[in-house]
């Protein structure tokens, strides 16, 4: 089981890393390899403060702020100020960054499309589940980074 499921992960990488070089070699994209995976980490985080969007990362605040005003300067996150508390800010990306984005979730939908016509309805819902329970329980270490941002809610 390990060997496939580290095969599936290569591909997913895979057609992930031709795109973002395929995009970032691109005149329309101005992000260097490392803006996109930290926009990336933001856009799978939710709305990460700064200091959750280092803390996930593992980078200083300092070294997160700069990585973030160079994304925002560019156009592909912004800064929201909390409801509760004006002085703390969400990270968010925006639609241009969606917009580099969408070949990914698109694939997904490809896969899951391929899935759904190569499987019977109750063995997409059984895999359906596994995942849902790999997602939600068997990966705690992302789970405590996604739990810090939006408690108890997880896509």
């Amino acid at each position: 089981m390990e060997k496939e499921f580290k095969a599936v992960y290569n591909r997913f990488k895979l057609h992930f890393y031709r795109h973002i070089f395929g995009t970032l070699n691109s005149a329309e994209c101005e992000m260097s390899v490392m803006e996109a995976l930290a926009a990336e980490v933001i856009y799978a985080m939710g709305e990460p403060t700064m200091s959750q969007f280092a803390a996930a990362v593992g980078i200083s605040a300092p070294n997160a702020t700069y990585r973030v005003q160079s994304l925002v300067k560019k156009g592909y996150v912004e800064r929201i100020a909390s409801t509760g508390d004006r002085r703390e800010h969400h990270l968010r990306v925006t639609d241009k960054f969606i917009e580099h984005y969408a070949i990914n979730e698109e694939y997904i939908g490809v896969i899951s499309g391929r899935i759904a016509e190569r499987y019977s309805a109750e063995e997409s819902r059984i895999f359906e589940e596994i995942l849902g329970t790999i997602s939600r329980e068997l990966m705690p270490e992302t789970t405590e980074i996604l739990d810090g941002i939006h408690p108890g809610a997880e896509e």
